[in-house]
């Protein structure tokens, strides 16, 4: 039995699974929390077995997004000096974390919405988003705006291009990624200068 066949059946017995959307709801909740691991690795391929209900499977992945996205919020916000600290050492964010801190005193939306679009680990976000007393409305409303982005147009190039996508992807996530984070910091570098 090859790798890529044993990965197709774990798939089709998750797409199977009763509880395969709460799954997917505490993986993306995992994901923006504790796991630095774009969700992507597993939602496209789901979203592929899933089309009929690929709306419903982009929407809990958000859902869970924006549930891990408030528990992160909420560390750097009340908890920051222990559990916030020791997050950023657990997942080794320590030059992200400083130099996002700046960029959110200057433009704090933008940056959030940018990281939430872009694969760098959304921990840093949220972190410094708390602990810099960021308002948490137009925190849930910059991440929340940036992860639909993200998940709905990834349901639309999946209808769009149908199992091609899988092995797209697969080729393409990297240059695609560095790409988008690219242009993301191109349009931050340009909106501060303009």
């Amino acid at each position: 039995m090859t790798e890529n066949t044993k990965t197709q059946q774990w798939y089709q017995k998750l797409a199977s699974s009763p509880h395969a959307l709460v799954l997917l709801f505490f993986l993306s909740a995992m994901e923006a929390t504790l796991l630095p691991i774009a969700l992507e690795l597993v939602l496209v391929p789901y979203m592929v077995l899933e089309r009929k209900r690929i709306w419903l499977v982009a929407s809990v992945a958000l859902a869970g997004f924006m549930a891990g996205a408030v528990g992160g919020y909420y560390i750097g916000f009340a908890l920051f000096d222990t559990a916030g600290e020791w997050f950023i050492s657990y997942l080794s964010i320590q030059d992200y974390y400083q130099e996002f801190q700046e960029t959110l005193k200057e433009d704090g939306f933008v940056a959030i919405f940018l990281v939430g679009v872009t694969p760098v680990p959304f921990q840093v976000a949220m972190l410094a988003a708390g602990a810099g007393d960021y308002p948490l409305s137009l925190f849930l409303f910059a991440a929340g705006a940036a992860r639909a982005l993200r998940y709905y147009v990834l349901a639309l190039i999946v209808l769009w291009l149908g199992p091609y996508t899988e092995r797209l992807w697969g080729k393409y996530a990297g240059p695609v990624g560095w790409s988008i984070l690219i242009l993301a910091g191109t349009m931050l570098l340009l909106t501060q200068f303009l």
